[in-house]
């Protein structure tokens, strides 16, 4: 059996490359938008406006759900840390889709490809994820600073 890549791997990683730059940039202009305004929004009335208006009122909610957003942007633009990105994205997702679903009907493209694209990315680097999904996990203490007389703890 020979170690080349098949043309169906090389078709994963293409596809993988992009959509991993697709949601790195809707999520970096996105996440920027919302502290330079260089996109107009529309007015959102109605209990929509009133959520995004009690988010706002906190002073920390915007710049930290934002922030998080160009971070997790910058990192799957640059392929680095893809996984820790698309952890951090995951709770964003999940209320990006509940507003949409629930206040502010609508974009159904947009959410279709937000929820997608991470689920695609989890499944190609589903072998850092795997550990996360393990029920059971053995804890072993003291093998990275160990003496040669000394022996791990299994906890």
């Amino acid at each position: 059996m020979s170690n080349q890549p098949t043309a169906n791997s090389r078709n994963v990683v293409r596809a993988a490359a992009a959509t991993r730059i697709l949601l790195g940039f809707v999520f970096f202009v996105f996440g920027l938008n919302g502290f330079l305004q260089f996109l107009p929004v529309p007015p959102i009335e109605g209990q929509a406006g009133a959520f995004l208006g009690a988010l706002a009122a906190t002073g920390y909610m915007f710049p930290l759900i934002k922030g998080t957003e160009v971070l997790a942007g910058a990192l799957l633009l640059s392929n680095r840390f893809v996984p820790l990105a698309i952890t951090l994205l995951a709770p964003v997702i999940v209320n990006i889709v509940a507003f949409h679903l629930v206040l502010a009907p609508g974009s159904y493209g947009l959410l279709a490809f937000i929820v997608a694209a991470p689920i695609f990315l989890a499944w190609v680097h589903r072998d850092v994820f795997r550990s996360l999904l393990r029920p059971h996990h053995k804890l072993v203490v003291g093998e990275a600073n160990a003496s040669p007389h000394s022996r791990p703890v299994a906890v």
